[in-house]
């Protein structure tokens, strides 16, 4: 072979090598494209994504003196067992204090309808009284206009005219007199009646003030023991027993693991296609890439992170540079993949939106 030959062969080895590794990155290059436009172009992911879950604030209810704290931190709980008890011997007496009073309340109503009763029986006498009366005066009157009569022919002394005269004027002042007994009477019935007027015993006002009393010590006693509102992991207790806390005071933390969700960041571009539904698929830098979560978008916020900020960006300046802004995805996870493999508040994720479905 001629010295020319050598590097001709050379040269078209090269060129060989050339247009089958050429081949090779434009097949790669197709696989790519056609990947990216069957799947990977319907499929957005962020790693910008962390374990929430709407935690229950404890608080105390009523003050008192804390005698028995019987959970720790980190202690699973269940919805109503009990995580503190407050000294409840004062709202016992409160108690007690409030039934006697619906006690007396309800003898007191009692006395008002009875005196009602006698009221309106006196007023009914006093009615029997004006006619008594009234009957008196028109005898009175009779008797005195026929002493007038007779005493015009002298058959009828003065002595006796006067006395009839006399008769006449006390029977009109017993008419006056019984009239202004059954008006005062009846004024004292009517005040009497005021008092149960529309209500029987059980629905008088004074009753159901009293009642209303003694539901609130019932409620203030049992909320002497401060139970789970939902089950879940304690956390952030701060309590000690003999510790005294006032109404209002915050006790620790339910965390409500079994109904945790993800919250993922995406960047604003990516979410032109995510819809609420899309199935997503996740996993959890504590589990590794190999154990996979289901869930479903359920939900984007209204703004992004920068907008609800304790600072947010200042845009309208002069020295404004634009920062791609992330807004954030709720994601609720599969209860079975909850429990088969439990997550933390505040644990990383990643999140891959399949956003085929729009």
């Amino acid at each position: 072979m001629s010295q020319d030959q050598v590097p001709a062969s050379a040269n078209t080895r090269r060129r060989r090598l050339f247009t089958i590794l050429g081949g090779v990155i434009a097949v790669i290059g197709i696989i790519y494209f056609v990947f990216w436009l069957l799947v990977g172009s319907k499929h957005v992911e962020t790693d910008d994504a962390y374990v929430q879950a709407s935690t229950a604030q404890v608080t105390a209810l009523v003050g008192g003196a804390l005698v028995s704290v019987p959970v720790n931190e980190t202690q699973a709980v269940k919805a109503g067992d009990v995580l503190a008890v407050i000294e409840p011997a004062d709202y016992r007496y409160a108690l007690a204090r409030a039934r006697a009073d619906l006690d007396q309340a309800e003898r007191r109503v009692r006395q008002y309808f009875a005196n009602d009763r006698a009221l309106a029986a006196q007023a009914d006498a006093r009615t029997s009284d004006i006619d008594r009366a009234q009957a008196e005066l028109r005898r009175a009157e009779v008797e005195y206009n026929r002493r007038k009569a007779l005493s015009a022919g002298g058959a009828v002394s003065g002595d006796e005219l006067t006395a009839a005269e006399t008769q006449l004027s006390a029977a009109r002042s017993a008419v006056v007199q019984a009239k202004a007994t059954a008006t005062a009477a009846d004024a004292q019935q009517q005040a009497a009646n005021t008092l149960i007027a529309g209500s029987d015993i059980a629905n008088n006002p004074e009753v159901v003030s009293a009642r209303a009393r003694v539901a609130q010590a019932e409620l203030d006693l049992a909320r002497t023991t401060v139970r789970a509102p939902v089950a879940g992991v304690v956390t952030r207790s701060s309590v000690e027993i003999g510790q005294k806390v006032a109404a209002g005071a915050p006790l620790m933390i339910i965390v409500p693991v079994q109904n945790a969700y993800v919250e993922a960041n995406f960047k604003e571009v990516q979410l032109r296609n995510v819809r609420v539904g899309q199935p997503v698929e996740l996993s959890a830098d504590l589990y590794g890439s190999k154990v996979k979560y289901h869930g479903k978008v359920v939900g984007l916020s209204g703004g992004t992170g920068s907008a609800f900020a304790i600072i947010p960006a200042q845009n309208a300046t002069g020295n404004w540079i634009k920062v791609v802004q992330r807004i954030p995805v709720r994601i609720a996870l599969d209860p079975q993949d909850l429990a088969q493999h439990p997550l933390r508040v505040g644990l990383s994720m990643k999140a891959e939106i399949d956003t085929s479905s729009h």
